[in-house]
């Protein structure tokens, strides 16, 4: 059945008041307002003569209402999805609806096929998606908005049984006014551009819903619609296409990250028993995973009793294999995934920065660090890696950026577009400064992209390791800046400089609440019809433009710069 318009309608009683004579207080009193007591419940059959009565009203110029029989098939069929609102026991709304199998009937179906002509046949307690049969309000309600507490009525039903999205044919009565003058795709534009209003659609679409497309012949006696029909959306961003009883992906995620101290080692194995140390401090609060900084292993660097920075990380690259196989053993026996911050990797006559994630199912991946600081380059000649990388876990797609790589908000925003919530990112900075870009960008990522940001580098001095003698850090976990999350955006923050591990849990539906119904919706009013973006690899000689930067392997230019002042 058509959607029913959900205008106001106003009126005033107000007395007459003689020109000659003041106005009296009797005489300025307003007109008694009934009072109301309104009841959300689903209807019954003994509801029927009260429904019909307001359908009478709503559909007077069309053929709309509904026989007893089908009245009473609906109810038997699928009561939950029967809703009705009462004032002071009477029925004065209603929203009647069917779950169907969307894919049995597509884009172009009839509103007479998808009803199975009013038997209700076509109701699959099986299917994905709530069909809206109908909504209609008493003219004399309509300015009590009851439409849009029907709807939110339906949203939290389809929530509820776990379906895919609500879909509905909406009327565009407004549309026999303009037919001369446009089709009903242009008119359909004026309306979601707030040039016309039309008393269905307008109301439609301020409930969150978006057109898939104009339907011809939906109700062939509309006449007022000229025979189109809107096909209207909502989507359940809380839907799960399968339901397990266990292993199910996580709605809150409980994160730990590391801010490590820089310290003096004797031997490999003094770094990893500190590494196990951190990682069972934190599983130990039950934590989905944990995350170390960029470069924490620098104190291996001094083991290597190389003057030449150049050559001491590259000979410190050594033990990046061993401890990775550490960290994978650590993730699987302390159930816990783990950001394994950076270590150097030198492989084929190049030295790279990479960042490893091991799952706690015992498998392991790596994200290069793409952007390296003019310091990593002409100190250490590093390069950056050309593979940006969407990670799946047990508790949702991340992504992870390598400290500097946090400052160039395009590959955010690619991981942003691939689904992921979280974003960590492990750093090295040396002073405040640094450190604050590495911050202020992180929390613009967070903004920008409706998702959490997860920091943390390390603190304190370390001796012997010319480039990397000084750190400072202050982690912290960051969320967008909306009225669901914290009033700073800032989930969690470590003491500045100081050794410690900090835990924050992350709500994963606050996230979906945000892209439907915060107060800005960033991702979503992206101008997608204005701007892109691409990943697009350069077939350039990278050997060539390190050469003209003075930065080639062979010959490590020595800087007496502080290597990765930026992080």
């Amino acid at each position: 059945m058509a959607t029913s318009a959900n205008g106001k309608t106003s009126g005033s009683h107000a007395k007459k008041v003689s020109a000659d004579k003041p106005a009296t207080p009797e005489l300025l009193t307003p007109t008694a307002v009934p009072a109301h007591k309104l009841v959300l419940r689903t209807l019954r059959r003994s509801d029927f003569k009260a429904v019909k009565g307001i359908m009478d009203k709503v559909y007077s110029n069309m053929e709309g209402a509904w026989s007893a029989e089908e009245f009473g098939a609906l109810i038997r069929k699928f009561p939950e999805g029967q809703i009705c609102i009462e004032d002071n026991g009477v029925v004065v709304a209603a929203a009647l609806a069917i779950i169907v199998q969307y894919s049995d009937f597509g884009d172009r179906h009839t509103y007479a096929k998808i009803t199975g002509h009013g038997k209700f046949n076509t109701h699959n307690p099986d299917g994905d998606t709530l069909y809206g049969v109908d909504v209609f309000v008493d003219p004399e309600y309509r300015s009590l908005r009851l439409g849009r507490r029907l709807y939110d009525a339906r949203k939290e039903l389809c929530e509820n049984l776990n379906l895919r999205a609500m879909v509905a044919g909406g009327r565009i009565p407004g549309y026999a006014a303009y037919a001369n003058e446009m089709t009903p795709a242009k008119y359909v534009e004026m309306v979601r551009n707030k040039e016309i209003t039309d008393p269905i659609l307008t109301f439609q679409l301020s409930n969150e819903f978006h057109v898939r497309k104009i339907i011809r012949g939906y109700l062939p006696y509309d006449s007022e619609s000229k025979a189109f029909a809107t096909l209207l959306e909502w989507i359940n961003v809380y839907y799960e296409e399968e339901e397990k009883l266990i292993g199910n992906q996580k709605s809150n995620v409980r994160i730990g990250i590391v801010q490590w101290q820089m310290r003096a080692t004797r031997s490999l194995e003094d770094l990893l028993q500190q590494m196990e140390f951190f990682v069972d401090t934190v599983s130990g609060y039950k934590a989905d995973c944990v995350m170390f900084p960029e470069f924490f292993n620098a104190p291996l660097m001094a083991l290597t009793n190389e003057d030449s920075p150049a050559v001491a990380i590259r000979a410190m690259a050594a033990f990046t294999e061993p401890i990775k196989a550490k960290m994978m053993e650590l993730a699987v026996s302390y159930n816990i995934n783990i950001v394994a911050g950076s270590m150097p990797v030198y492989e084929d006559g190049k030295l790279h920065n990479v960042a490893y994630l091991c799952r706690r199912d015992g498998t392991v991946d790596e994200q290069y660090k793409l952007h390296v600081t003019p310091d990593e380059a002409s100190y250490w000649g590093m390069r950056g890696g050309d593979k940006l990388k969407c990670f799946d876990t047990d508790f949702g797609k991340i992504g992870i950026l390598v400290c500097y790589d946090v400052e160039f908000p395009e590959l955010a925003r690619m991981l942003s577009d691939e689904g992921v919530k979280i974003l960590f990112v492990p750093f090295w900075t040396d002073t405040k400064n640094a450190y604050q870009r590495v911050r202020i960008c992180a929390q613009a990522r967070a903004i920008e992209n409706e998702c959490y940001v997860a920091i943390t580098g390390s603190v304190g001095n370390l001796p012997r390791v010319e480039n990397m003698d000084i750190q400072y850090s202050q982690s912290a976990v960051f969320s967008p800046s909306d009225f669901a999350f914290p009033h700073d955006a800032i989930v969690a923050e470590a003491t500045p400089n100081t050794e410690m591990t900090l835990i924050a849990d992350l709500d994963l539906d606050l996230l979906k609440d945000l892209n439907t119904s915060g107060a800005v919706r960033n991702l979503r009013d992206r101008r997608k019809d204005l701007y892109s973006l691409s990943w697009t690899i350069k077939k350039s000689d990278r050997d060539d433009e390190l050469l003209a930067q003075g930065t080639d392997e062979r010959h490590p230019r020595v800087s007496k710069r502080k290597a990765i002042a930026a992080g």
